[in-house]
């Protein structure tokens, strides 16, 4: 029994690996497809921007509705899309096709998120449901650390289709691992959508959304032109750039447990500082980044503290979504998303006005508007507290 749940939980976070590598992978690509399609590097760009869009648009609510059918049903449907997707990455020979299967997928990324999670804690005892649920999220630091990095390197190494055909392996074999593992899991009891809705009328909650589609902006504005900065500013070839992608994702593997650690000591104290800290990283990206060794330096620096987004956003937006936290899941999955979205768009103007170096000035300033937004909540805050206080010393007079 313990070695079928162990690898129910490998092929699950298997599934999560290849989605996080057919999302993101792309971003080590966007050079080679901009130059097989005969486009700009901001046109490529769309490929990242639309699937993100469209789960922002769609998470919360697909993940709803999907919450009543069969998990394993909703789960194996998702897996094949992906798999299908990449095969056609891999054989088309047009942009267009290539766009519209960047948005198939998109609509079953969230709900795939969501219900893997659930599946993996429903399957164990309520003790053991968070260590379930955090070694299936491993797929997420594992698609940074190595399915980005590797998509990269098959790209430069034997071609853009194999790249693109590794995707297309680690679904199917993602798939075939939950059907043969995985029980039948129809849904017995679920939360109304009122209930979950709910936690939408809590103004706080707006705002901390809001910091995290600026956090997510932030990063993504420069990481979704990784590739096309070292390439262009550092002057790396694509042997390099693989490297440096395996780099920063393998010590965004230590930056989730330093910043899980930073966040259990200190919530308040690591949220203000983290935009801080990151703008630092980007100052030295500018400065340093024409320059391979320092910059590799810096590459390793720079995955922990972009780990540090994802830590820091999400524990913020689960603290004030408490009451519903699958609904609360794909909040955080859709509005990610959104400043994905926005910070692709963002760094792909800066790039095609500016050039790639100026790249990393729109992270700066975008971060300098999240501090802002971060203190701003804080204020809110302080003040909620202090009108509670008051409140309860009338009652006792």
């Amino acid at each position: 029994m313990k070695n079928s749940y162990s690898s129910l939980i490998f092929f699950l976070a298997l599934g999560i690996f290849g989605i996080i590598t057919t999302e993101m992978g792309l971003i080590g690509v966007l050079p080679q497809v901009a130059q097989k399609f005969n486009i700009t590097p901001a046109e490529a760009g769309y490929l990242v921007s639309v699937f993100a869009l469209i789960v922002a648009i769609t998470g919360p609510f697909l993940t709803l509705l999907a919450s009543g059918m069969n998990r394993k049903a909703v789960l194996l449907t998702a897996i094949l899309m992906f798999a299908v997707s990449n095969l056609v990455y891999a054989y088309t020979s047009r942009f267009e096709v290539m766009l519209a299967f960047r948005i198939v997928p998109a609509f079953f990324h969230p709900v795939f998120f969501s219900i893997a999670l659930v599946a993996a804690a429903s399957l164990v005892p309520p003790e053991k449901s968070r260590n379930a649920v955090t070694r299936v999220m491993a797929g997420v630091t594992a698609g940074f650390a190595f399915g980005v990095p590797i998509t990269s390197y098959v790209s430069t190494k034997i071609s853009l289709e194999a790249a693109f055909l590794f995707g297309a392996i680690v679904s199917v074999l993602a798939f075939i691992g939950i059907l043969l593992w995985l029980p039948s899991l129809p849904v017995k009891e679920r939360m109304s959508f009122g209930k979950q809705f709910r936690i939408l009328r809590k103004p706080q909650l707006w705002l901390t959304i809001l910091i995290v589609v600026m956090i997510f902006t932030a990063m993504s504005s420069v990481y979704s032109y990784f590739a096309e900065y070292l390439g262009e500013v550092t002057h790396m070839d694509g042997t390099w750039i693989s490297v440096m992608l395996m780099i920063f994702g393998v010590t965004m593997i230590a930056g989730n447990f330093l910043f899980g650690y930073l966040v259990n000591k200190s919530m308040k104290l690591t949220v203000i500082l983290f935009p801080l800290v990151y703008a630092v990283i980007y100052l030295f990206v500018y400065y340093w980044g024409s320059y391979v060794w320092p910059m590799a330096v810096i590459v390793f620096v720079w995955g922990a503290v972009h780990a540090g987004g994802l830590i820091v956003s999400q524990a913020l937006l689960m603290r004030d979504a408490q009451e519903a936290p699958e609904f609360g899941n794909s909040l955080f999955v859709s509005f990610s998303n959104v400043g994905i979205t926005i910070g692709t768009w963002i760094g792909g103007l800066f790039i095609s006005r500016l050039g790639a170096q100026q790249l990393i000035w729109s992270g700066i300033l975008l971060l300098l508007i999240t501090f802002l937004l971060i203190m701003a909540k804080a204020a809110v805050v302080k003040i909620q507290v202090e009108k509670a206080s008051l409140n309860e010393l009338e009652f006792h007079k």
